[in-house]
């Protein structure tokens, strides 16, 4: 089993590319802190690399920020790529599947009020506008 959930906040701006294909694909990074303290009584952090695919990666370019509370829910990957030096290196990275926006502002909604979908598949109650409900 593969599956990863993690819940941290943005270092940078997402940054979204395209493939030669046309497949919209985003890179970010999420500072997880750690659960426990260290020796000098510090929480450490982790820097985890977040990869998002297709409409995800575009709404994830479009809606989040440097510091802005993410969930994030995927795989882990491990890939290799060959680097400018000739050098072999090896990256891991979470190909997320599901990212969901935790602190809620006026930037994650659309231009004409709806919400925005942050998952790669859709689910059966659509997009549902956040202002209809009667809670």
């Amino acid at each position: 089993m593969n599956h990863i959930v993690l819940i941290g906040r943005l270092t940078r701006d997402p940054e979204l590319r395209y493939t030669p294909n046309g497949v919209a694909v985003t890179h970010f990074t999420v500072a997880v802190d750690r659960r426990f303290t260290n020796q000098a009584g510090e929480r450490e952090t982790d820097f985890i690399p977040i990869v998002t695919w297709q409409k995800l990666a575009e709404n994830c370019a479009n809606h989040l920020r440097k510091g802005r509370l993410v969930a994030v829910e995927g795989r882990l990957q491990i890939r290799s790529y060959e680097a400018q030096d000739g050098q072999r290196r090896r990256v891991a990275e979470v190909v997320a599947g599901n990212v969901e926006f935790l602190d809620w502002g006026s930037e994650t909604k659309g231009s004409s009020g709806e919400t925005v979908s942050t998952s790669d598949s859709d689910d059966e109650f659509g997009d549902i506008n956040l202002d209809d409900l009667p809670f």
